[in-house]
């Protein structure tokens, strides 16, 4: 892990902070034993640059045997990774990297909220609806 904040602390946090979140999955390997391992790179850039957050680290994947060669045949076919996996590892980073940013006292890089969907159609008349 490492992370660096560039802002001073003095200085008052800009009013619009855009905080990108990037998460690489550079292999998936397959072990002696079965499993596989999926090195990353999870990374968090703020816009305008008040600070940087990366973290490095490896998953470890087991399951069965026809889960797993389907992983690794999918990943030689340069096939995007399992959603699962992906939301696996990006839920274990970016729990890291809000106690990161804690610590160095910039925004954390929080998922964003569901806004709930307006209705697609319109309430007939004698029709009653309630929205939240």
């Amino acid at each position: 892990m490492s992370a660096e904040r560039f802002w001073e602390t003095d200085r008052p946090m800009p009013a619009q902070v855009q905080i990108g979140v990037n998460i690489n999955m550079l292999a998936i390997d397959q072990r002696p034993d079965g499993t596989l391992d999926a090195p990353f790179l999870f990374t968090v850039n703020f816009t305008p640059s008040i600070a940087q957050i990366s973290i490095k680290g490896k998953a470890k994947i087991s399951g069965e045997s026809e889960e797993t060669k389907k992983i690794v045949e999918e990943h030689k076919a340069q096939k995007p990774p399992p959603v699962q996996l992906v939301q696996a590892v990006s839920n274990a980073a970016i729990a890291d990297a809000i106690l990161i940013s804690r610590s160095l006292n910039i925004p954390p890089p929080l998922p964003p909220i569901p806004q709930p969907q307006a209705p697609t159609t319109q309430p007939t008349k004698g029709d009653t609806r309630y929205t939240a």
